[in-house]
This record gives structure tokens, C-alpha cells and sequence, in this order.
């Protein structure tokens, strides 16, 4: 069977449910735009268990973490999927790992991020997540090599940015005063001069948009999402 110009087969690595899906859904609305509706993406999706991701996380056993993403990949390579990535900002870490051994290759959420902040001419971005990632260097030392400043909130906000990112939004729980919380922290970034704001955990949307967000948003999932029906595209877009 012809399938177009997507020849290629997409693989989606799931760790947050919600994120997933969230990210599943931006993957069919790239491609709307992009391409007639007999040539959407071919797509599978494989995960472990939230819990499981979140225990070793805590334990900062990132070995292990490249494990469970490497034998997600090989689920997905026998599904027939050519290249895969995870949406997940919180086991970025572990992405390096699982790419050696990977039977397929793996897009990199963290270079698309900094090729749209080099391309639109940020200077200093704002950085909203899970404290493993605002605490950690998944998105500093890249963009630091790109030029590009991050800042992230206070200690006491991030930390009840967490708990707003695991204690509800993987639930799909979506609350008014946690969606004050996330933009107020957006206000403090804006007020300390960053020009636009990462968010970087997948469940943002549920919560922050480009209408509400005091800052030009880069929503990471979106742009990876957006990545991956340009790589299944091949060398067109």
C-alpha cells in the first residue's frame, strides 16, 4: 500500500499518559496543516508505567530509565516505526542512554527547542517544569552553547510547580489555583526579563496557551510533535 509522502513511520515513547496523548493529538493537528488527510502519519505508541519512570527518576537511576526507553524503541521498531522520541521533559536525561543500542533513532526534543529559539532571536528564556528539569541541565547547558540564557523560578515556586505537575496535571486533574500558580511563575519570569518561556513538561497545554501565557510560549512537546511529521515528511519541509 502507497502511503504518500510520510514514509516514515513514527514512534511515540510514552511516560506520562497525559502528556502522550496530549502529544498524539498535536501530532494529527501538524499534519492536518501540513498535508492532505490520506497521508496522515502512520504512528505507534508503547509505554511502561507512569509510576515506574517516577521511582527511578527519584532515585536518579537514569541507567535504568535508558533501559526502560531502549525497550520501548525495540517494542516500536517491531510495530514497524523507523525513528521515535518521547515527549516526556522529565527523563530527557535518560534519552542519551537509550539511544545506544537503539535499534531506531531518536528525535531530540532538546534541539528543536533551541533551533526555534536561535531561529525567532531569543536571548534569555524562562523555563517551566518539573524541579529534575528546572533544577537540572537538560535545557541550560544546550541553550547555554547556543547563547541562550535560561532562568528558572525560585526554589519555593518550582517546587510547588512540581507538585502541581505530579500531584494533578499527569492525572488530568486541572485546577484554577494551580493555573494561577503556573502563570504567576510565567509573571515572575517576564518581570526578570526573559523575552519567552519553555514549557517544559508535556501536560503544559492543559493548563498554559499562547492567548493566556504573559510570555511567547515554546511549547517543547508541540515543537517536537511538530518535528516528528517534518522528519516523517523526509527532506521536504
Amino acid at each position: 500500500m502507497e502511503y504518500g509522502r510520510l514514509a516514515k513511520h513514527i514512534g511515540i515513547v510514552a511516560v506520562s499518559p497525559e502528556g502522550a496523548a496530549l502529544c498524539y493529538r498535536q501530532i494529527f493537528r501538524h499534519a492536518a496543516q501540513l498535508l492532505p488527510p490520506e497521508e496522515h502519519p502512520r504512528l505507534s505508541l508503547h509505554n511502561h508505567p507512569l509510576e515506574i519512570y517516577l521511582k527511578l527518576v527519584r532515585q536518579k537511576d537514569w541507567r535504568m530509565v535508558g533501559d526502560l526507553l531502549r525497550e520501548s524503541a525495540q517494542v516500536l521498531a517491531q510495530a514497524g516505526a523507523e525513528f521515535c522520541f518521547t515527549p516526556d521533559n522529565a527523563i530527557q536525561h535518560g534519552v542519551h542512554l537509550a539511544e545506544t543500542g537503539s535499534p531506531i533513532p531518536w528525535l531530540s526534543m532538546i534541539d528543536l527547542v533551541a533551533e526555534a529559539l536561535v531561529r525567532d532571536g531569543r536571548k534569555v528564556s524562562g523555563l517551566i517544569g518539573a524541579e529534575v528539569v528546572t533544577a537540572g541541565s537538560t535545557y541550560q547547558t544546550h541553550l547555554g552553547l547556543q547563547g541562550i540564557q535560561v532562568l528558572t523560578p525560585p526554589a519555593e515556586e518550582a517546587s510547588k510547580l512540581d507538585d502541581v505537575i505530579f500531584k494533578e496535571l499527569v492525572f488530568g486533574q486541572i485546577k484554577p489555583e494551580s493555573q494561577r500558580v503556573v502563570l504567576s511563575a510565567i509573571e515572575g519570569l517576564a518581570d526578570r526579563g526573559c523575552d519567552s518561556v519553555i514549557l517544559a513538561t508535556s501536560e503544559a497545554p492543559l493548563l498554559v496557551t499562547a492567548e493566556n501565557s504573559p510570555l511567547p510560549v515554546y511549547d517543547a512537546a508541540d515543537i517536537l510533535a511538530a518535528g516528528a511529521v517534518r522528519r516523517a515528511m523526509g527532506s521536504e519541509l
